[in-house]
């Protein structure tokens, strides 16, 4: 029973990845596939809120459940959302400055605190 939900959460894991790299390709396929209408720019900040809460609570239950030195890899694996973030910000008419001293700094944070604990 549990190799079979292993099995299962793993593919869940790969079809999520999935679906966020159609999202950055093929944006108006995956807005159609999450059953969005096109020009809802609200659906989008919505989007954002909620994976926003969800990677503040992820890594707090690994905290939880696994300690230190796990949180900390997950940290240094959460530094790709503001990584990605920059990359858009400066892709989509926003600047450097901007989306280094937000997003960047965020990113540095998460992989120089998720080191420390990491390698504690």
């Amino acid at each position: 029973m549990t190799i079979a939900a292993l099995i299962v959460a793993i593919l869940g894991c790969a079809f999520i990845l999935f679906i966020g790299v159609r999202f950055l390709l093929a944006p108006q396929v995956a807005l159609a596939g999450f059953g969005v209408p096109e020009g809802r720019p609200r659906a989008l900040t919505s989007i954002k809120g909620v994976r926003d809460i969800t990677s503040g609570v992820v890594p707090l239950v690994i905290l939880a459940v696994a300690g230190p030195a796990v949180f900390g890899w997950a940290l240094v694996a959460a530094a790709i959302t503001p990584i990605g973030d920059a990359v858009i910000v400066v892709s989509n008419g926003g600047t450097v400055r901007q989306a280094l001293s937000v997003h960047g700094a965020t990113a540095l944070v998460l992989v120089v605190v998720g080191l420390i604990l990491a390698l504690g």
